[in-house]
């Protein structure tokens, strides 16, 4: 019964963020939002990462039972995102105010990540054999998600923020009725040193285990361009349904996290992690031949190498560093590795992104989001009449809105392909080719660890890096 809250649990934490952040820019294009607007959309959640450590450490882990604030968080977390669609909604809607708005929604959301592990980790008898089956419903819980916004054709609507925010108010009174779970810290003293985790940069010490953090900071550049341009770009190839499609990427995740502990036996450390490296290459690739030249398979196989891209490296990264770390030491050397990654790599990432998009997009794009804003306004004053006309003059009403509707659907698909995707996808393709090569030449694996792993090992840092 426990197994089965907490599995609820996991599923509504990772739909809330599958819900709206690989898609939203298909509908924030609609409203005005820019390259450089993207930019800031996708840097608010890794400022947010590097707060948020500060934030669990000092405050949650300490003085406050874990179901209580876990709640807390998410009620505040799905009435920002609420408060944010009304903006979405005015006549001229402010991306400046918008992205302030995912700032404090991500502030209050990313504190979660770590609370629904530890709550999860605290209530269950055997970590290793129960938590992988707990962890796999939150990435189940972000396919639903995909699948939902594709079902309802809300991939390019206002409504994946409503489906966000409400899932967050209802995990949010969820979590009050999870089992009691007091804060782990209570009454134990703890330095600012060891909050900060100063005593896990005594690694870098160590040539391989910097070699591999450099790796991993960089690596996130690249990375950015994935969760900040992969939705759209499969949409301008003309692939249907992309929220749906883009959940393949998910269902491989859970194939190749399987797989972890046989090919961590086979290939160890270096080559998984360079395997890894060369999937992000070959999935940039396959995209900058796919979104120009329509090639669906293409853009479905760059998808699914998201397994591989993701498994093999972050998941052996957490591996590697959990090995390489003392027992005193090893929650700081992984909260150091998510600061470096998905904090300040995401975050140099989704800028260096935003830049690259606004430098290759044509001045055509912006001509046609006005049109396709121009028949937005055209659809709405339609509707409203729609209200009051008799049977006959509604269904003519209903055809023309239909008629307006396709209309602007293609207008928001060739604002998509003015876009110059084959230049915008070699840059990170290029880029993860240098990491990948500066780091299969340096990068010397001296773990004295055996290659066993075991699949609680992969489930459990997994949740660490807690993205899926």
């Amino acid at each position: 019964m426990i197994g089965a809250r907490l599995s609820i649990m996991m599923f509504l934490q990772f739909f809330i963020w599958g819900a709206w952040y690989v898609t939203a820019p298909r509908f924030l294009g609609t409203i005005g939002f820019t390259g450089g607007d993207f930019g800031w959309t996708y840097s608010v959640g890794p400022i947010a990462g590097i707060i948020t450590p500060f934030f669990v450490g000092m405050i949650a882990d300490r003085f406050f039972a874990t179901e209580r604030v876990l709640g807390v968080m998410h009620l505040l977390a799905g009435g920002i995102m609420l408060a944010a669609t009304t903006l979405m909604l005015q006549p001229d809607p402010s991306p400046m105010l918008i992205n302030s708005l995912f700032f404090a929604h991500m502030l209050c959301y990313f504190p979660t990540l770590a609370l629904t592990n530890t709550l999860a980790m605290h209530n269950v008898t055997n970590s290793e054999k129960q938590f992988p089956m707990i962890r796999v419903f939150g990435t189940i819980g972000w396919i639903a998600a995909g699948l939902i916004l594709g079902n309802l054709d809300w991939g390019a609507s206002v409504n994946m923020f409503y489906l966000a925010g409400g899932a967050a108010v209802a995990l949010g009174l969820y979590s009050f009725t999870l089992p009691h779970t007091p804060p782990p810290m209570a009454g134990k003293q703890a330095s600012i040193r060891e909050i900060l985790g100063f005593d896990a940069f005594s690694l870098l010490k160590r040539p391989s285990f910097l070699v591999f953090m450099v790796s991993s900071f960089l690596i996130c550049i690249p990375l950015a361009f994935y969760y900040q341009m992969a939705e759209r770009a499969v949409g301008a190839a003309g692939v249907l349904e992309t929220p749906t499609k883009m959940t393949y990427g998910q269902i491989s995740e859970i194939v190749f996290m399987l797989l972890i502990p046989f090919f961590f036996r086979k290939l160890g450390v270096k080559w998984m992690l360079t395997v890894g490296m060369l999937a992000w290459v070959i999935r940039y690739g396959l995209f900058a031949a796919g979104t120009p030249g329509e090639v669906e398979w293409m853009m479905l196989a760059g998808i699914i190498l998201h397994g591989i891209c993701y498994d093999f490296f972050f998941v052996t990264g957490q591996i590697y560093t959990d090995k390489a770390a003392t027992p005193e030491i090893r929650g700081q050397a992984q909260g150091m590795l998510v600061l470096f990654t998905l904090g300040f790599g995401m975050l140099i990432g989704a800028q260096v992104a935003g830049k690259v998009e606004a430098h290759f997009t044509r001045e055509e794009n912006g001509q046609f989001l006005e049109q396709a804003k121009a028949v937005g306004v055209q659809i709405e004053d339609l509707e409203t009449q729609l209200e009051g006309a008799d049977e006959v003059a509604a269904i003519e009403t209903q055809d023309e809105i239909d008629s307006l509707k396709t209309e602007q659907d293609e207008l928001n698909l060739q604002a998509l392909k003015s876009l110059v995707w084959r230049s915008i996808w070699m840059i990170p393709a290029v880029g993860a080719a240098v990491i990948m090569v500066l780091f299969a030449l340096i990068f010397k694996d001296d773990s004295s660890e055996d290659g066993e792993v075991t699949e609680g090992e992969v489930a459990r840092d997994a949740a660490i890096e807690g993205q899926p």
